[in-house]
């Protein structure tokens, strides 16, 4: 059993930053990447940022320069600083895990509950 929680989430004005954090517990034999992803009101989700196994990142461009991911190998937790924010960010952010949960198993895609992320201007 695994679980991902987020937290960080709220109400900020543009220009604002907000940090999310987001803490993977349970049965976990081995966490390979883990990313950031965001979904808005009547859109797709869409991926945001992703940290590999080797702490090599990737942004989507819309969030390039602004956003930093980050991660923490001894609580399992990963973060994302979100600094110069615009209304357009406003989106329930997603926390993902790829996880085994024993040797030898398969990497698992697990989720987040997901934390509102609301950006005035």
């Amino acid at each position: 059993q695994v679980q991902l929680v987020e937290s960080g989430g709220g109400l900020v004005q543009a220009g604002g930053s907000l940090r999310l954090s987001c803490a993977a517990s349970g049965t976990i034999f081995s966490i390979n990447a883990m990313g950031w992803y965001r979904q808005a009101p009547g859109k797709q989700r869409e991926w945001v940022a992703s940290i590999g196994s080797s702490i090599s990142t990737n942004y989507a461009d819309s969030v390039k320069g602004r956003f930093t991911i980050s991660r923490d190998y001894a609580k399992n937790m990963v973060y994302l600083q979100m600094n110069s924010l615009k209304p357009e960010d406003t989106a329930v952010y997603y926390c993902k895990g790829e996880i085994s949960i024993r040797r030898y198993s398969n990497l698992v895609d697990y989720w987040g509950q997901g934390t509102q992320v609301t950006v005035s201007s």
